[in-house]
């Protein structure tokens, strides 16, 4: 596997709409692996396809190193309740803010196999689904974030 360059605010490519992916293959599921080692050596617990350059609809989350989440095509189709929190992000180091997301998602999406998944989701999950999805849209949370601070936080991981 491959560490990746990760993309950083001010780059063009982040601010881009991503296309679909019409091809899952075995370079798709590498590439996705690669996404993985390049989250987990940034100490994240999410990374959106964009922030490594490339515009694919794909994100790989991971917020309790027991569950990984490749999610291919996501689709939030029910948000439910409002919470806001502190988050900061892999393409924005050492940058934290308050941002206001769904306290609840329902998330549909392919998995690394091809297969159609539904998942719901509340907490950092939610949280971290609703934030990689904006990347596939162009938007950082930089763009939506209140009280925007250098340095860490002791609370949430970088998505």
């Amino acid at each position: 596997m491959a560490l990746l360059e990760i993309k950083t605010a001010g780059d063009p490519v982040l601010k881009q709409i991503s296309a679909p992916v019409d091809k899952i293959d075995k370079r798709f599921r590498k590439f996705l692996d690669d996404m993985y080692e390049t989250m987990k050596s940034g100490e994240g617990v999410g990374i959106a396809a964009p922030q490594v350059g490339v515009l694919l609809r794909a994100c790989v989350i991971e917020v309790d190193d027991k569950n990984r989440y490749d999610m291919i095509n996501p689709v939030i189709i029910e948000r439910e309740g409002s919470v806001v929190d502190n988050e900061g992000c892999l393409s924005c180091p050492n940058l934290f803010g308050d941002v206001e997301r769904a306290a609840k998602v329902r998330v549909e999406f392919t998995n690394r196999f091809g297969k159609k998944k539904t998942l719901d989701a509340e907490g950092l999950l939610a949280r971290c689904i609703q934030h990689e999805l904006d990347h596939l849209d162009g938007k950082l949370f930089i763009d939506i974030a209140k009280n925007i601070t250098k340095g860490r936080p002791n609370r949430n991981a970088k998505t």
